[in-house]
């Protein structure tokens, strides 16, 4: 319903007043006395005063209901608005001004009323001529109802006038109606039924008050007087031919429909023309044929009955009264006639289950095609031929088996010598599984043997096996293991009733004797070249596959040769070699530890805190040398008169209160089974000399302390090395001392 605004002002444009303490004090409202509006629109109630600046308002029922509605004062006017406005807003509403001791008050009506569609016209039924028909002419959600008035006509003629002055019990929405019944005849064809609604509140000027609603007529004429012609005859010889034509009278003109009635009374429909043509007629045509005019509002029906003389006929079924076939295969059983022009045929099973086919009717054959014929085929089936009136039967059996491939053979693992393996011979999809004998043959021998009498009456396809296990040997290489299946079913023609499939056995030797040659030694100097050449016995001939072994384990795989070359060998290619031998069967390794030798190097020799100290100090003198494992370090101090070899603790050698004849050439040899190398320094020792503080306490404190910290740093600096070193050190007590 659409929704309208109701805001009456008075004068459109509202004039600001000068003096207006010198005016009265009035109030107006608008609109002025009364308004009425349509259930679900918005309504504004406007109270204005002129005389006071600014007045106070307030708005009220006559009854001190709720306003449900939103007040809204701006300066002089005040707004009451009702949105959506309905029922509860019926009210008689106040308006009260007050200015200063002043109050003046008004009061406006608000009346509501519901008039929102045209009518609507119905009809109990079709209008069929001389049958009475009802009329209902409905006006919905209608308010006040006892202000309505409706009015029914046929064409110009007035049908009946209804008003509805019955009190209202409750204020609501009404649906209000008006039925007429009358019985239409030939004249009323083209006329139209007008319903008319008028809403009678002549307080107001809304549109519409008055609304329509005209249906044309539309009459019909039940089929009547319906008639059959049959050419040439009602009686017929089996094989001929009838034509039949019916004709009907009726408004609209009536469709005709021919049918058949069965035995059971039904009528099964043949054709939606008028004339229904019969060729090739059989017995079982014979019977009541019914033609039906139809329409609309009824139908008419006629009755003929048509009499098919029958012929004496022969029926053959092929392949025979058996057939044996695969699951799986198309079957194609035949139904033949001989004697009978036009016959009728069905098959069905003995046991009255599905067919599972599919029928194919051409002349005097008909073929049911069982594809794939499956389990649900296994029936003897039935072909029943109709000639006329007279039936023959013919049967025909299905027998199904599957017997599709070769067994297959299939083993747990590889064959390895002396180690079980299991053999399994597998036979799929058979049926009946328990005609089925399973052989395992090695060579001649018979090592298992298998029937499956348990599955009788099973009827779904089997995969069946027979499993035996054994233990290989090298002497069972190129025998052949046999695996035999027979499906013995004598009764059923087929072939083949015999599958075999063959493996040859090739035995496997698990990688063994391993051995690795290295060429010229284990032991090499930095710089030379080695051959590692490894051999493994097995079968089927191990490959061979060389390998670092790393710090943390792991293999980093180096060549899949048997021989693995070094050439021009540096110290990092000291550590452990792996060789493996591998074939499907196992594994066998073999580990080999390559030492390169390397001479001294890196030989670092030094003084500490300097190599020019004082008389009294402490000197730590250390020999180092970097990364060479195995490695005798000599410490010595040189003299004309010979070298004297210092007794040193892992490469270091300290002085304790050097003194003058300290001074001089310190020389570090390192040396290995590959060679040595030197380094020397010079030491200089000064004098005290005769300082007047040189004793004084602070000095003193100062020395105490040194003599402490100096022998610790050494010791860190001494541990420090040892542990960036490949190689290690030993305290020299002789000419030689090795770690």
């Amino acid at each position: 319903m659409p929704r309208k605004m109701f805001v009456i002002f008075g004068a459109s444009n509202i004039l600001c007043m000068v003096f207006t303490i010198s005016q009265a004090f009035k109030i107006e409202t608008f609109p002025e006395n009364k308004i009425v509006a349509q259930i679900g629109d918005v309504v504004s109630l406007t109270c204005r005063t002129t005389g006071c600046e600014p007045p106070s308002f307030s708005w009220r029922t006559h009854l001190d209901s709720p306003l449900n509605g939103q007040v809204r004062n701006e300066g002089s006017n005040s707004t009451l608005t009702m949105d959506p406005v309905g029922f509860r807003n019926e009210y008689s509403y106040l308006c009260t001004a007050i200015c200063g001791s002043e109050k003046r008050e008004k009061g406006i009506q608000v009346e509501i009323y519901s008039f929102p569609k045209d009518p609507e016209i119905r009809l109990s039924g079709p209008l069929e001529v001389g049958k009475p028909v009802t009329v209902t002419c409905l006006v919905p959600d209608v308010y006040p109802f006892d202000r309505l008035e409706m009015n029914l006509l046929k064409g110009n003629h007035l049908l009946q006038n209804k008003d509805f002055v019955e009190p209202m019990e409750r204020k609501s929405l009404e649906t209000k109606s008006l039925e007429v019944t009358f019985t239409p005849t030939n004249e009323d064809i083209g006329k139209a039924l007008v319903c008319q609604a008028k809403l009678h509140i002549d307080e107001i000027d809304f549109k519409p008050k008055e609304r329509e609603t005209t249906k044309k007529l539309q009459v019909y004429i039940s089929p009547k007087n319906t008639v059959i012609s049959v050419n040439p005859s009602t009686r017929l010889q089996e094989g001929g031919s009838v034509t039949m034509t019916c004709s009907s009278e009726g408004l609209p003109a009536p469709q005709i429909f021919w049918s058949k009635k069965l035995d059971n009374g039904n009528l099964q429909l043949l054709s939606g023309n008028s004339t229904l043509t019969l060729i090739a007629m059989r017995t079982e045509d014979s019977g009541i044929y019914v033609c039906e005019g139809v329409n609309q509002v009824g139908k008419n029906g006629k009755e003929v009955e048509l009499i098919v003389q029958e012929k004496p006929f022969t029926v053959e079924i092929s392949p025979g009264p058996q057939i044996v076939a695969q699951i799986g295969d198309s079957v194609v059983l035949t139904c033949g006639v001989t004697g009978c022009e036009s016959p009728s045929f069905t098959w069905r099973t003995q046991v009255d289950s599905p067919l599972s086919g599919k029928v194919k009717t051409e002349g005097n054959k008909s073929t049911l095609t069982l594809s794939p014929v499956g389990f649900e085929n296994e029936h003897s089936y039935l072909c029943t031929v109709t000639c006329g009136r007279k039936k023959v039967e013919k049967g025909i059996k299905v027998d199904l088996y599957s017997f599709p491939r070769d067994p297959e053979i299939e083993m747990s693992g590889l064959p390895v010598n002396g180690n079980p393996v299991t053999v399994s011979c597998r036979v799929p999809n058979v049926y009946p599984s328990d005609r089925l004998e399973i052989e395992l043959l090695k060579g001649e021998s018979i090592i298992g043997n298998k029937n499956f009498l348990e599955n009788i009456d099973k009827k779904y396809l089997e995969t069946e096996s027979l499993d035996m296990t054994f233990i290989p040997t090298t002497e069972d290489t190129g025998t052949v293991l046999v695996c035999l299946a027979k499906l013995h079913i004598d009764e059923m023609e087929f072939e083949p009733k015999q599958r075999q499939s063959t493996q040859t056995l090739y035995v496997n030797v698990a990688p063994r004797d391993t051995t690795i040659l290295v060429s010229p030694s284990s032991i090499l100097e930095e710089g030379s070249s080695v051959n590692m050449t490894c051999s493994s016995n097995g079968l089927p001939a191990p490959k061979i596959l060389w390998s670092r072994q790393l710090n943390n384990g792991h293999l980093q795989p180096l060549s899949e040769n048997s021989t693995l070359t070094l050439t021009s060998t540096k110290m990092e290619d000291s550590g452990v070699y792996v060789c493996e031998g591998i074939n499907q069967a196992g594994i066998d390794r073999k580990e080999v530890e390559l030492i390169i030798q390397v001479a001294p190097k890196d030989i670092q020799l030094t003084a500490f805190p300097s190599e020019s100290v004082k008389e009294g100090d402490t000197v730590i003198i250390s020999c180092t040398c970097g990364n060479v494992p195995k490695t005798w370090i000599i410490l010595k101090k040189k003299a004309e008169t010979g070298d004297t070899v210092l007794q040193s603790r892992d490469g270091a050698y300290t002085i304790h209160k050097v003194q003058l004849e300290d001074a001089g050439v310190y020389e570090c040899e390192s040396k290995n089974e590959v060679g040595l190398q030197l380094r020397s320094l010079t030491l200089d020792v000064k004098g005290r000399g005769n300082y007047q503080d040189y004793f004084s306490p602070e000095l003193l404190v100062l020395y105490c302390s040194s003599s402490l910290i100096i022998p610790a740093i050494g010791m860190i600096i001494y541990f420090a090395r040892r542990a960036n070193m490949k190689g290690s050190y030993s305290l020299v007590e002789a000419q030689k001392s090795k770690v």
